[in-house]
């Protein structure tokens, strides 16, 4: 038998030599060469040992020489903090040979997986170091020999072997050290930093300090340009693999499970390292000092084991869509170099069988059904689980799943989203799926408001029909009822609001307003006639649901709801007249972290009540009577942004626990239960009532006894605080801060009732919700309209008499003022307007329109005298087509349609330094020549260009008529955002150019400057992640350059720096910008002129309307809450503020640019953080773009003049005096243009030689202004009368005539007395020629001396005059 076996084993060892020389003669000498070179390199050789990193560096290079050609590529992806290079290691079969300009390592291949391991992080467990160097020459060596099982890794793979991320530490360690720990132990990098506690962390509070690490800054930056699917973080001290989360939001420091929404995946990835390890899989490492800790199947979850915040598994898990686990390889840190052989035989399979598992789950292409072309970064949606991948370049994807069935969705913007279902994974290779997506039609026209102005009503108002109440459904006609009654998880969730806006299009859109804590998004379904649109006149109304995640009731009763009105709109008369004339918005879940973390049977928990920052959002809110502590979060954030944007006039939150109807004030300022009133109470009790009275059980008043025996409520109903008290609530904060009335609604006593229950709910609340959403139509409503021309009047406010809390109209006028029933003294008022009063009755049903036309201030006082000016009709159908794409884009979601129909993705995903800088820019100069024109202003104090990029139809050409903007950033090199931001707004004009209307149109009327760097030797100096660091924050020279734009300018021009004078010179003082945007870093606001405390500030409104008008375009800045952590109370109104209010100043270029170039410029601070990582850039772009977009729209209102004289010649320099304060002139045509917040102005024309002219025009806030101004010659001179003036002048000329006769005769007879003597002169012209030639020369410079003499003349220089 031993005699068998020992033949067998020749015979064995026999195959690989005659597979070796089949190779040979089947592949040639060369190839063979290239075989024999391989195997001898990757050969073992010599027993396994540390490497120290230079020695590691020349073993990697002599394998990749030795490889075959196109299997291996050696490449660094950064350096440490000693600058030893982070070596990588890539092995895939192949691969093309090494290209000028690509990425290090080069590029992907299309549907081959990447899979990376990650060695030595922590510097004192180096195992992976040797272990990774055998297994890369293993590989090697098995791929030249043919073997199979290698041949078939390296064919379908892309591995990426990094033995050492901290090659510092590992030279400071000491082998044998088993346990590790002191100062010098080698753990931490050179800077004292452990690498795998400095990435960014989910549940982590603060952004990490990177700039100690550069190690975990390169492997960040790696992984960004790269789609790795897995990945192994090789780590010793156990013998365990552990798998996310690391660490949990409430950072006990251990015994808490992490749940990842992968983690049955995770489990399965770990089991197949830990079961072909000999001692892993027995979950018994029986390490010295912890002999009693197992691990049942040899896994853990790492924060169950111990939390780790910052851990570099959860990074991969998170931001990169990468699975990665953690395995602990060995008891000892720090092995002897004896036991390496073991080791690497106790992992020599594991390591294969961890590789091998990334060809696990669901793969293939995601492409356009129209074009096969495939779909970069589509999203991969798997119902179940809230994780969503993206596919890559060419539109692959790869989905690791376990064995099972799944419905898998593909979801691209732009396009119908696809499901796949019943998709059987099994055991073994991905199952292949591809998807085919049909592109959308086009976002419709920017045709946003529907409506015609209607007259006046009379003085006598009386009821008339509004929304009437519609019948109970009757039994001629059912409607079809919800049937989808199950719980909904996120992705299921996600996956019925996409298949409800895909199939009822006509009525449905569905959007997001934001993201929660853990990304997940925010979705609203809208339900109208007409989505997507705000039809004047129609009211807003908002459900929103889950705002406590384990209180699910009213989740799943708006998913029905939803179900409910698409299903019957049309054919049920109840639903198509609310869905006709309502804009209903549907939140299903406020809270959707919480659900996740929420459990089925909950009765009256508390587990996933708050948000995954562990924060109740019921308590987030700014509030009345106490200030809020909490940090504001990002769905607190979000929802106030959205409530903002929208005019929403009825709302409910949905709630449980419960079963009432709790209407405000939730709190009092006692904060004790007790009632607290608010000015509507009447109208907020009929509006509670309405919804008990359809809900039998709640409206009986004593809903929970065997839970709350005491409590009753009458008819269902009851005032927040007299309940108990609720700071900090969201219902109080819509009556408080916006139009919306908001209740909140118990839906039940149960929690989280199990899924059975869930038709009881719906047929207990259906009736109440139809029946409270009809309540919107209730009280007033109507229009505020100017007199003069009809147009609507925005943010005009309706009073009613002795209820205190006013409300204000929208964009087109309208408004909507619940009230009960009864008699009412309704006033309108608006800046420059006179106010209006009327006395209205409201009945019981329905609600009443009132209009109000109000007359201009003080037009009966000046009526004759002083026109007022509106914009005049043209006959131009390009110009009328130009102010209606302003209309429309100032419109309500004009900017986000606009968006939508934008194409190109422009996102800054990286910082540009002075030289990238300066390539892009002249990139787009050549590649868009007819539309940019790139100059220089200027050089700074090192001599770099300050580059100067104009957009323009006709650029560098002459075009007063066309207002002028300007973007500067930069001016401080240490918040290098706005230069981005600009850079990527170029970028997307650019590329829209004659693809997008809208933008085409913007560019062919507008001139637009960028000057993305106004600093650049301080940007070259400054540190990304400098949050707070001054360093590049000024010159070359030491000097804050918005500190350089003294007064005088003129005087001191001379000693400016560089950067100052350029901008000055070339681009403040040509006074020809109609608006400038300066884009600077530290906070989240927008400052207005004056930084200078002393100066005081003339055209404050216009400048404030400036400044919210950017502000209120961003999702967070209007909330005035900035955040940051050096001042985390901040509080700033609106997100807008005066700049000496928040930095006083001199010398600031907004200042200047105000007194000197007659310019507004308004100071927009873009982050927190001076200088945040690159990653932050895309959402930062995301933030920003509609802002600086809207700033594109508003240099085309306000007032556009020409002024000309009766002849019709234009008038250049005209001084233009507007509000009898701040001054322009006119441009080169006689043209001018200036922007005004909305409402009355008045202008006065002046020039030289004519008569002054005063006019008034009324600014409108989605329109220009037009004023053409014709002089009249001037009938005063010298302040006396034309005509007596030209008949003095005629007399006196007359006079002058008789008296130069006169003289001409007595002249005429001296002159002949005197001939003789001139002729006997003129014959001694020799000796008297230099004499004539030195008196005619002294004269002449007496004369000049005298013209231009200074006043700092000496008096011999005086004296010298005189003598010549």
């Amino acid at each position: 038998m031993a005699s068998a076996a020992r033949g067998l084993g020749r015979r064995r060892g026999l195959l690989p030599l005659l597979c070796a020389l089949l190779l040979l003669l089947l592949l040639g000498p060369g190839r063979a060469a290239h075989i024999k070179k391989a195997e001898a390199a990757a050969a073992p050789g010599e027993p396994l040992r540390y490497l120290r990193s230079a020695e590691l560096g020349e073993a990697l290079r002599a394998l990749a020489a030795a490889a075959p050609p196109g299997l291996v590529r050696l490449f660094s992806i950064g350096r440490s903090v000693e600058g030893r290079p982070l070596w990588v290691l890539r092995l895939s079969a192949g691969l093309g040979p090494e290209r000028a300009g690509e990425e290090p390592g080069g590029a992907a291949v299309p549907g081959r997986p990447q899979v990376k391991l990650v060695g030595n992080m922590h510097g004192d467990e180096p195992l992976a170091r040797p272990l990774l160097l055998r297994l890369a020459r293993e590989l090697v060596r098995g791929w030249a020999g043919g073997e199979e099982r290698i041949g078939r890794l390296l064919n379908t793979t892309d591995l990426y072997l990094l033995p050492s991320l901290n090659p510092d530490g590992f030279e400071r360690a000491r082998e044998g050290d088993c346990g590790g720990g002191g100062a010098q132990s080698g753990r931490e990098n050179s800077r004292g930093r452990d690498l795998n506690r400095s990435f960014p962390d989910q549940f982590g509070v603060d952004e990490p300090d990177l700039e100690p690490v550069p190690e975990v800054r390169a492997l960040i930056a790696w992984m960004s340009r790269n789609k790795f699917l897995l990945s192994g973080n090789l780590h010793g001290g156990s013998v365990v693999a552990s798998y996310p989360y690391d660490d949990s939001p409430a950072h006990k420091p251990t015994g808490v499970y992490s749940k990842s929404a992968d983690d049955e995946v995770f489990k399965y990835l770990a089991k197949a390292y830990a079961s072909h390890h000999p001692i892993m899989r027995t979950g018994k490492p029986n390490c010295p000092g912890e002999e009693g800790e197992t691990f049942q199947d040899g896994i853990t979850n790492g924060a169950q084991w111990y939390d780790v915040e910052g851990g570099m598994q959860d990074y991969n898990y998170v931001w990169a869509n990468c699975f990665e686990v953690t395995l602990e390889l060995s008891c000892c840190k720090y092995p002897p170099t004896s036991e390496l052989q073991q080791e690497w035989e106790n992992n020599r399979e594991s390591l294969l069988a961890f590789i091998e598992k990334v060809h696990i789950g669901v793969k293939g292409f995601v492409r356009d059904a129209i074009t096969g072309a495939g779909l970069e970064n589509a999203t991969i949606v798997v119902a179940g689980i809230a994780h969503n991948i993206t596919a890559g370049k060419f539109g692959d994807y790869h989905r690791l799943l376990v064995p099972g069935t799944y419905n898998v969705t593909a979801v691209v913007m732009g396009y119908t989203p696809v499901t796949r279902e019943n998709i059987e994974v099994k055991e073994g290779p991905a199952t292949e799926v591809d998807f085919s997506l049909q592109p959308t039609v086009m976002p419709p026209d920017l045709n946003v408001t529907q409506f015609t102005t209607a007259p006046a009503p009379v003085s006598t108002i009386t009821p008339t029909s509004g929304q009437a109440e519609a019948p109970s459904p009757t039994s001629l006609h059912q409607p079809v009822q919800p049937v989808d009654f199950r719980h909904h998880h996120f992705s299921d969730m996600e996956i019925f609001l996409r298949r409800y806006a895909n199939e009822y299009p006509s009525i449905t859109r569905l959007y997001s307003v934001g993201k929660s804590v853990e990304l997940r998004e925010l979705y609203v379904m809208e339900i109208s006639d007409n989505p997507g649109v705000h039809e004047a006149g129609e009211p807003e109304f908002k459900y929103i649901g889950n705002m406590h995640g384990n209180e699910v009731v009213g989740r799943e009763l708006l998913l029905n709801l939803i179900e409910y009105l698409c299903k019957n709109f049309g054919t049920d008369p109840e639903v198509t007249d609310l869905v006709q004339s309502t804009r209903i918005h549907i939140m299903p879940s406020m809270n959707p972290d919480g659900y996740e973390k929420s459990q089925e049977g909950d009765r009256g928990g508390t587990v996933g009540r708050n948000n995954s920052n562990n924060y109740d959002l019921n308590r987030n809110f700014p509030d009345q009577f106490f200030h809020v502590t909490d940090p504001p979060q990002p769905e607190t954030l979000a929802i106030m942004t959205w409530l903002k944007t929208y005019p929403f006039v009825l709302s409910a939150n949905l709630h449980g626990g419960s079963l009432v109807v709790n209407y405000p004030f939730d709190d009092d300022e006692q904060g004790i239960a007790i009632y607290s009133k608010s000015p509507d109470d009447a109208v907020f009790q009929q509006l509670a009532l309405s919804y008990s009275k359809e809900n039998t059980k709640m409206y009986q008043g004593s809903p929970c006894k065997d839970m709350y025996p005491t409590e009753y409520f009458p008819h269902g109903i009851t005032n927040g605080a007299q309940w108990y008290n609720v700071p900090g609530g969201m219902q109080d904060w819509n009556y408080l801060h916006t139009n919306c009335f908001e209740v909140t609604i118990e839906l039940g006593c149960v929690k989280y009732p199990k899924a059975e229950e869930l038709p009881k709910y719906w047929e207990q609340n259906r009736r109440s919700l139809l029946q409270f959403m009809k309540q919107v139509h209730r009280g007033v409503w109507g229009f505020v309209l100017d007199a003069m021309d009809g147009r609507g009047i925005l943010n005009a406010t309706i009073s009613v008499a002795n209820i205190d809390h006013p409300v204000t109209t929208y964009k087109d006028g309208d408004y909507w003022r619940l009230l009960v029933q009864g008699t009412y003294r309704i006033t309108a008022s608006a800046r420059g307007y006179d106010p209006l009063t009327k006395t209205v009755e409201v009945g019981s049903k329905g609600g009443v329109q009132v209009n109000f036309s109000l007359s201009r201030t003080d037009i009966k006082v000046e009526e004759g005298k002083v026109p007022v000016l509106n914009t005049p009709d043209t006959s131009d159908p390009n110009e009328k087509e130009f102010k209606t794409l302003i209309k429309n884009l100032s419109a309500d979601n004009g900017l986000e349609r606009f968006l939508l129909s934008s194409s190109g993705d422009v996102a800054p995903y990286r910082y540009r330094p002075y030289k990238d800088l300066s390539e892009f820019l002249r990139g787009l100069y050549l590649n868009y020549p007819h539309i940019t024109n790139l100059t220089s202003l200027g050089q700074s104090v090192e001599f770099r260009q300050i580059w100067s990029l104009e957009i323009s139809n006709k650029p560098n050409q002459s075009e007063p008529e066309e207002p002028k903007i300007r973007f500067v950033a930069g001016i401080h090199g240490n918040a290098p955002v706005g230069t981005e931001l600009l850079l990527a707004l170029a970028e997307f004009l650019c590329m829209n150019y004659k693809k997008n209307a809208a933008v085409t149109k913007l560019i062919d009327r507008t001139r637009i400057v960028i000057v993305p760097s106004l600093n650049p030797d301080g940007r070259e100096v400054a540190q990304e992640r400098g949050c707070t660091s001054k360093i590049g924050e000024t010159n070359a020279h030491g000097r804050d350059l918005d500190t350089d734009f003294t007064s005088n300018y003129s005087r001191y021009s001379g000693t400016r720096e560089p950067e100052t004078r350029a901008i000055i010179e070339n681009l403040i003082l040509k006074q020809d910008f109609s608006l400038s945007v300066a884009l600077d870093g530290g906070s989240l606001l927008v400052t207005y002129p004056y930084d200078n405390p002393a100066q005081t500030v003339e055209n404050k409104e216009t400048l404030k309307h400036l400044a919210s008008l950017y502000a209120d375009n961003h999702p967070m800045m209007h909330l005035g809450q900035p955040g940051c952590p050096n001042k985390s109370d901040e509080n700033i109104p609106g997100g807008v503020i005066r700049g000496s209010e928040w930095y006083s100043h001199w010398g600031s270029m907004k200042d200047f640019s105000v007194m000197f170039g007659h310019c507004p410029e308004i100071t927009v601070y873009t982050s927190c953080c001076y200088f945040p990582s690159a990653g932050h850039l895309p959402s930062l772009w995301a933030d920003h773009r509609k802002s600086l977009l809207s700033m594109l729209v508003e240099v085309h209102k306000g007032v556009h003049g020409f002024v000309q004289d009766k002849s019709g010649k234009p008038i250049s320099k005209a001084t233009i005096v507007l509000n009898e304060s701040l001054k322009v002139y006119t441009k080169e045509g006689g043209y001018f243009h200036v922007i005004l917040a909305p409402g009355l102005h008045s202008i006065d024309a002046i020039a030289d030689g004519y008569q002054q002219k005063h006019v008034k025009v009324l600014v409108h806030p989605d329109a220009p202004s037009s004023v053409f101004i014709v002089f009249d010659t001037e009938n005063r001179i010298f302040g006396l009368p034309r005509e007596l003036v030209v008949t003095v002048a005629g007399a006196s000329m007359s006079a002058l005539v008789l008296t130069a006769c006169i003289i001409s005769c007595v002249c005429s007879v001296k002159s002949n007395r005197h001939k003789d003597g001139f002729h006997r002169l003129r014959q001694h012209h020799d000796d008297y020629e230099d004499e004539i030639r030195m008196m005619s020369t002294g004269s002449k410079k007496s004369l000049l001396s005298h013209e231009f003499q200074d006043e700092t003349d000496t008096e011999e220089e005086t004296l010298y005059s005189s003598k010549h």
